[in-house]
């Protein structure tokens, strides 16, 4: 487990997702399996959106499902690699995606949501 720093995708266990969610305005988490074909596919993107200069209000946070019982709870009721937004705290959306568009497009939703005054 890693604290974050700008422009890393940064490795959480579920008691920082919770604490990021809280700390920070914007939080894009991507559940994932070792075993998991599609998550070693989609790892190159995910890191290749962290450097996005669009994306520097973001914090990216990648979860193993082998070692975190939240995210291991929750991947029994889907498949991964699972992304999850996050916004002032407040779950906007999750899915299961299998293509780089599919996450491109949930992290421009997440982008373009305002955040509501301090």
């Amino acid at each position: 487990m890693t604290e974050t720093t700008s422009g890393q995708v940064a490795d959480i266990d579920d008691v920082l997702l919770r604490r990021f969610t809280y700390e920070y305005p914007k939080v894009f988490a991507k559940f994932t399996a070792e075993d998991c074909a599609i998550c070693t596919a989609l790892a190159p993107c995910f890191a290749h959106l962290v450097a996005e200069p669009a994306n520097a209000g973001i914090l990216f946070v990648r979860l193993s499902v082998k070692e975190n019982p939240v995210a291991q709870q929750l991947m029994q009721e889907r498949r991964a690699p699972f992304f999850v937004s996050y916004c002032q705290g407040r779950l906007l959306e999750c899915d299961a995606l299998t293509t780089e568009l599919e996450v491109v497009d949930q992290l421009a939703r997440l982008r373009a949501f305002l955040l509501a005054p301090p």
